[in-house]
């Protein structure tokens, strides 16, 4: 695998995670029928990486895509979406897929994303070498978004995050942790996070959504997330960070009452939907102390952001609600 995507902290900058220079570096009309492209999710794969993206087409249909790069930055995304075969279903289901997640847990590379099915809800399938994917049982009932799966096991278990919601774009959402022993029936669910006070944070204080794949740190487990304001000229989401507790990761441990980045760039503030920061990912160089973010940016275009792990761990510790 090549290093991981990074540009240095800009000369004199105070902050904690900084924006690429060429930002952003998936444009809306990547491919030939989109509309726009953002809220995705990448991993290392072979000699470079691979991912799935969301792609809505230009009647606004929502699928997601596969696609590659070899330096994280440029990407060749496939014309036509990801056709799944059955796997542990009878037939492929879903409206509508949207806003993937990618980890490789013990032998493959498992999907998640938000699917269609008689509502939204949270859709599982997993590939071997992102040519060919299948399609499992929809991990819930309808309602709910943002399905994060962990990148191990935990206590024997198969761990995901999601966000129990309405058939809307839903006013409230706080963030619960599920458990599953095969990936196909799941419970256990405990209740994480939920949005804050207004006066205590006013970014995060109307829902909450797990970002991207947590990785392991010697703080334990470190998240990204977006949080929600409702103002009046409406929904406005930001980026923060949260540590999670290593042998039970339900306990959030600390959440960053600053946010690490809202949208204040126009690529952030103009689009599709104005005023969006989504993160969907990230890439870790544990040694040499980097990560790297991919988010979405208006629901429109696909940009990166870069920080410490050092840095970003002692930030959410001190400045914790």
């Amino acid at each position: 695998m090549s290093s991981i995507p990074w540009q240095d902290k800009p000369e004199g900058s105070q902050d904690i995670v900084w924006r690429y220079s060429e930002n952003p570096i998936i444009k809306r009309d990547a491919i030939l029928s989109s509309n726009s492209v953002f809220n995705s999710a990448v991993v290392p794969y072979k000699d470079g990486y691979a991912g799935v993206f969301r792609c809505d087409n230009k009647a606004v249909q929502m699928n997601i895509f596969a696609g590659f790069s070899n330096d994280g930055i440029n990407w060749k995304i496939n014309e036509n979406p990801i056709d799944f075969k059955a796997g542990d279903v009878e037939q492929v289901l879903g409206d509508y897929k949207y806003d993937p997640r990618v980890v490789f847990i013990e032998d493959r590379y498992w999907i998640t994303w938000c699917e269609g099915h008689n509502g939204p809800t949270i859709g599982i399938g997993y590939t071997f070498n992102f040519e060919e994917f299948f399609q499992c049982e929809s991990a819930f009932l309808p309602f709910n978004r943002n399905g994060v799966l962990f990148p191990k096991k935990i206590n024997g278990k198969y761990a995901m995050m999601s966000r129990p919601s309405d058939n809307g774009h839903t006013p409230f959402g706080d963030i619960y942790m599920s458990y599953s022993p095969d990936m196909k029936y799941w419970g256990e669910h405990r209740h994480m996070m939920s949005p804050t006070a207004f006066k205590d944070s006013a970014w995060q204080c109307t829902k909450v959504g797990a970002g991207s794949v947590p990785f392991l740190t010697n703080e334990g487990w470190l998240m990204f997330y977006h949080g929600v304001i409702n103002t009046c000229n409406g929904f406005r989401y930001a980026m923060g960070s949260a540590i999670l507790d290593e042998e039970n990761p339900h306990i959030v441990k600390f959440r960053t009452q600053p946010y690490l980045l809202t949208p204040s760039v126009p690529y952030e503030q103009i689009g599709d939907v104005p005023n969006v920061i989504f993160p969907c990912a990230s890439l870790q160089d544990i040694k040499a102390d980097k990560v790297t973010v991919f988010y979405g940016a208006a629901d429109t275009v696909v940009a990166l952001a870069f920080g410490y792990i050092s840095e970003i761990l002692e930030f959410t510790k001190n400045n914790s609600i």
